[in-house]
């Protein structure tokens, strides 16, 4: 893959009727948005929105789960716990299914129509948990908001790695996925306005759906996919056949996988644990566990949250400069170092509060590389594909690695600091499995 040359294919202009400037080459001189057109940031305004919500169908239930299963199950806190943890599961298991089957939608039908029909879906149904009064039922709209969500991110990247010119893919890729903070914060309101009322943040997930008029008007099909729907390529988009069983495509497939279920296994094991790791510093130094619990909360939720979206952001501009191979690299090896500092260096609060945002830059900001690097190891008949099958695959083999988690850190015998460090080094993997990728820095998507 590393030696094969690629034929550039830049669409001549856009469906606005604007020029594509097809100089801006990653390595032209420059700021990276110039040349950019107006519906190429309309774009990109897009699919953040639709991402941001995407997140915040996902983060409201973490954030209300709590008061919706002590009512819907009338005050049992062992039953709770336990949906709790099975809803994460099916949680997982839709956004899989979903990312698999609209991904692949997507490349056969086009980018418009599946955007719009995951909008709606995960719309529609995190509305209609307002309504849910019965545990199965609630269940079931879960899986099917997963659905919507999973398939929704696989579409956007796609759209926004086919619009933008090679010069600012990097830059907009990496734009569109740290959008996600912008839903976890939009997310940790809502709970707080609701308070214990939690059925009123679903309803607001409603609004999505609005969207869908402005999809309807704006968003053309890419001059790319339209070029080789009709052709022999084109008989083949959407194919998991040709993705799976392609020499050319599989392994691409298999790794990018694995280097998700990395990122994505770490983030529950790892990244979310720096709220319990600031809870349990505060009951050390004999904080109550209110307070406790309300501090942690804030430096999980707002302190740690605005270090990941920086890292988030940084990620862009650093391959675009650097390389994706060295950029994944160095954000593994240094979240494999700063693990450690947070875990076992820091002696009072102020202390985690100063640590928290450089831990959450650097376990978090690795996951814009997805958005950017997946949509570019894949052509265009099988770009949503490949790049759902890399990303919602690896929500799948991040399952084991929570059960895994969730054992290690329910040990009486392991400190909650030693088991958070010990599962870091899944950060190792991600080093490994990124050696054996291609470089896609300045090189054209890939065609045929």
């Amino acid at each position: 893959m590393d030696d094969e040359k690629q034929n550039p294919v830049e669409p001549p202009v856009e469906p606005t009727g604007e020029p594509v400037h097809l100089n801006l080459g990653e390595g032209s001189s420059g700021r990276w948005y110039q040349g950019v057109t107006r519906y190429q940031w309309l774009i990109l305004i897009i699919a953040c929105a639709g991402w941001v919500f995407d997140v915040y169908e996902g983060q409201i239930f973490n954030i209300t789960r709590s008061d919706m299963l002590l009512e819907v199950l009338e005050g049992d806190e062992a039953a709770a716990k336990a949906w709790g943890d099975n809803f994460l599961a099916i949680f997982l298991a839709g956004g899989t299914i979903g990312g698999l089957l609209f991904g692949s939608l997507a490349d056969r039908w086009g980018r418009r129509p599946i955007m719009i029909a995951t909008i709606l879906m995960y719309s529609i149904f995190s509305g209609m948990t307002y309504f849910a009064n019965d545990i199965y039922v609630i269940g079931v709209l879960r899986f099917l908001v997963a659905l919507g969500i999973g398939g929704e991110w696989a579409v956007a990247a796609s759209l926004v790695a086919e619009v933008f010119p090679k010069k600012a893919r990097a830059q907009a890729a990496g734009i569109f996925h740290a959008s996600s903070i912008l839903g976890t914060w939009l997310a940790a309101l809502s709970g707080i306005l609701v308070g214990s009322h939690w059925r009123y943040a679903y309803l607001l997930g409603v609004l999505p759906a609005l969207l869908i008029v402005w999809v309807r008007a704006s968003v053309k099909e890419p001059e790319r996919w339209r070029a080789i729907r009709n052709s022999d390529v084109g008989q083949k988009s959407g194919s998991f056949r040709d993705l799976l069983l392609n020499p050319k495509w599989n392994g691409l497939a298999f790794r990018g996988m694995l280097l998700a279920a990395v990122g994505l296994g770490t983030f529950w094991s790892v990244t979310v644990a720096g709220q319990d790791l600031v809870r349990a510093l505060l009951l050390s130094l004999g904080s109550d566990p209110e307070a406790a619990g309300a501090k942690s909360k804030f430096a999980y939720g707002i302190v740690q949250a605005a270090g990941g979206g920086a890292g988030l952001l940084a990620f862009g501009p650093l391959c675009a400069r650097f390389g994706r191979k060295p950029t994944f690299i160095a954000y593994h090896i240094l979240a494999l170092l700063i693990v450690p500092v947070v875990c076992f260096l820091p002696q009072t609060y102020a202390q985690m509060l100063f640590i928290l945002p450089v831990f959450g830059f650097l376990t978090l900001g690795m996951h814009s590389g997805y958005a950017i690097y997946f949509p570019e190891l894949f052509p265009t008949h099988i770009r949503a594909t490949g790049a759902s099958f890399c990303f919602n695959g690896g929500r799948l083999l991040a399952v084991p690695v929570l059960l895994f988690s969730g054992w290690l850190k329910g040990r009486e015998d392991v400190s909650l600091q030693h088991a958070v460090w010990w599962l870091s080094s899944l950060f190792v993997v991600g080093i490994v499995v990124m050696l054996t990728l291609p470089e896609t820095k300045q090189r054209d998507l890939v065609e045929n």
